[in-house]
C-alpha cells in the first residue's frame, strides 16, 4: 500500500503527471532568478509595496470594537452578522491512555471557531520552460511586519462571497467554477489546532491557462526564488508555507524508510485510537483559570496566549478599515525537527500530537513544539520531550533556522523559531519513545497530499526542508 494511495485523489495528476511535475518542480526550484524579476528584485519590491500603502494597527479595548460584541448569555465574543468567526470557551478532556508528552489531562481555554472553508491557492505559469508561481504582497493584522508573501487567493467564504461587503477576490475565479485550470494540488489541511476548533482550509495549486496579468501587488516567481526568501524571517506567510507542501517532492522517487508505508500508516492509526480525547465547547463567560478585563482575556498564570482587541487600516486589502479580535501568544514558540540518517537516508522525528482543536484527535507534528516560556517553571524531567536536545544543540547541527509568523488573519505578532536540526544517538534513539516515529521527508510529502495528517507547524518545516540545498 501507498501513501499515495490513502485516499481517492482527485481528477488532476496521473502517475506519470505526478512525475513530471516533480522534475518541473525540481527544475523550477533550481531557478534563482525569474523571467521576471532576481530574488533581490522580490525582496526591494515587497519593501516597495510596504511603502505603497498605509498600514497601521492599534490595540484597543473591547469596548470600542465595531461590530462585536459579548453575547449576553454565554460572553462569546461575536460579529453582529454571525459570520467570519467566534471567540468561545473550550473543555478539554482526555479519557483513553495518559498523553505522556503531550498537554495536560484536561483544560479550559478560549477557542476561535470558524466552520466555513477557507481557499488558499497559488496560481502557477510556465514561463521560458520554468514553472512560476504568482505570488502576493498581503498585509495582515496580526503580522510583527504586517506585510508579508501570501499565496494569489487567502480568502475566507465570508471573504471571498462578500460578507465584508469590499472588493472582490482578485484571481479566486482560477480556482472555482469553470475557469479553473490544471489542479497541481489540492487537500483539505487543519489550522492550529490549539486556537481554532475544527478548522480546515482548501490548499490549492493551479496551472493557469491564457495570459496572466499580474496585479501590482502580486508577482510572478520561480520556486527558487520563494526558497530563498524561506531562509528570510517573517518573509513568507503561513498560507503560503502551508500550500508549499502540499506540491509532491521535486525529483525522483521515494527512498526506503525505516516504516514502510503500510507500518506508518498502522502506527498513525494507533496513534489516534489509544488517544480519545473529548473535546467541548463551552461559553467564554466564567471561563476556569481564564480572565476578561477591558482589554484582554488572560490566562491566570499569565501563560499561553491573549485574546485582544485590534483597529486596522489597510491600503490594499478588500476593505480599508475594520476592528476585530485576535489571540496574542505570550513569548516565541519553538517548532523544530531533529533529523538522523538510517541507511545513508535522512529521517525527522514525527511527533503524534494532541491538540483540542484537531478534527481527528491527533496530527503529526515537529519533534518539539511549544512556548518554552510556558514550561520554565517546571522541572527539568516535565519539560517537553527532546527541547533542550534543540535548544542546546550546536550551531554545526542546525541545518535551518528562521523565525516565522503564524496566521496573520487571527493572530496578533504569533512567532516561532523554526529548525532542523541534526541528532545523534543521544539526543534521538533509533528506538524513539511512544507518540515519536522516524519518517522520511518523501513519505511526510505524501502525507501532505491529503488532509488531516500533518499538522500546520510540520508543514511548514516541510517547505522549509524543501528550501535546503541537499533537497535539490
Amino acid at each position: 500500500m501507498s501513501l499515495t494511495s490513502l485516499h481517492p485523489a482527485p481528477a488532476v495528476l496521473r502517475p506519470r503527471q505526478n512525475a513530471d511535475l516533480g522534475a518541473r518542480l525540481a527544475t523550477s526550484a533550481a531557478a534563482v532568478d525569474g523571467v521576471h524579476l532576481t530574488t533581490a528584485d522580490i525582496v526591494d519590491w515587497l519593501a516597495e509595496r510596504g511603502r505603497a500603502h498605509t498600514f497601521q494597527v492599534d490595540r484597543i479595548p473591547f469596548a470600542a470594537l465595531d461590530g462585536w460584541s459579548f453575547e449576553p448569555d454565554t460572553g462569546n465574543l461575536r460579529h453582529r452578522t454571525g459570520r467570519f468567526f467566534t471567540v468561545e470557551g473550550l473543555h478539554v478532556k482526555q479519557e483513553g491512555e495518559p498523553l505522556g508528552d503531550g498537554p495536560a489531562a484536561a483544560w479550559h481555554q478560549p477557542i476561535i471557531v470558524q466552520p466555513e472553508v477557507g481557499i488558499l491557492g497559488i496560481l502557477a505559469k510556465e514561463f521560458d520552460g520554468v514553472l512560476h508561481f504568482l505570488m502576493q504582497a498581503k498585509m495582515e493584522p496580526g503580522n510583527p511586519n504586517l506585510l508579508q508573501l501570501s499565496p494569489t487567493v487567502q480568502a475566507t467564504r465570508s471573504n471571498y462571497t462578500g460578507a465584508h461587503r469590499g472588493a472582490a477576490v482578485r484571481y479566486l475565479e482560477h480556482f472555482r467554477g469553470p475557469l479553473r485550470g490544471r489542479v497541481l494540488a489540492d487537500s483539505l489541511q487543519s489550522e492550529h489546532g490549539s486556537w481554532f476548533y475544527r478548522k480546515s482550509n482548501r490548499n490549492m495549486v493551479v496551472e493557469a491557462t491564457g495570459d496572466i496579468p499580474p496585479h501590482e501587488d502580486f508577482r510572478w516567481m520561480t520556486l527558487g526564488q520563494i526558497n530563498a526568501l524561506l531562509h528570510h524571517d517573517n518573509a513568507v506567510n503561513m498560507d503560503s508555507r502551508t500550500v508549499l507542501s502540499c506540491l509532491p517532492p521535486a525529483g525522483g522517487p521515494l527512498p526506503h524508510a525505516v516504516l514502510g508505508d503500510t507500518e506508518l500508516l498502522s502506527w498513525i492509526t494507533g496513534e489516534r485510537s489509544r488517544h480519545h480525547v473529548r473535546a467541548r465547547r463551552v461559553p467564554l463567560a466564567g471561563l476556569p483559570g481564564w480572565t476578561t478585563d477591558e482589554h484582554a482575556i488572560s490566562h491566570d498564570a499569565q501563560r499561553y496566549f491573549q485574546v485582544i482587541a485590534v483597529a486596522v487600516r489597510a491600503g490594499n486589502r478588500e476593505v480599508s478599515g475594520w476592528t476585530q479580535p485576535l489571540i496574542a501568544p505570550v513569548g516565541l514558540s519553538v517548532a523544530a525537527f531533529l533529523r538522523r540518517k538510517f541507511g545513508g537516508v535522512p529521517h525527522l522525528l514525527v511527533h503524534a500530537r494532541v491538540e483540542g482543536g484537531f478534527l481527528d484527535t491527533v496530527e503529526l507534528g515537529p519533534t518539539v513544539q511549544c512556548t518554552p516560556g510556558n514550561h520554565a517553571h517546571l522541572a527539568p524531567e516535565q519539560r517537553p520531550r527532546f527541547l533542550d536536545a534543540v535548544l542546546d544543540a550546536p550551531a554545526e547541527a542546525v541545518r535551518y533556522e528562521a523565525v516565522h509568523a503564524e496566521e496573520g488573519g487571527r493572530f496578533y505578532h504569533a512567532e516561532a523559531r523554526y529548525l532542523i536540526v541534526d541528532a545523534d544517538e543521544d539526543t534521538a534513539p533509533a528506538d524513539p519513545p511512544p507518540g515519536y516515529a522516524w519518517v522520511t521527508p518523501g513519505q511526510l510529502s505524501a502525507l501532505a497530499r491529503h488532509g488531516h495528517y500533518l499538522n500546520v507547524q510540520a508543514r511548514t518545516l516541510l517547505a522549509c526542508l524543501n528550501a535546503l540545498p541537499e533537497a535539490r
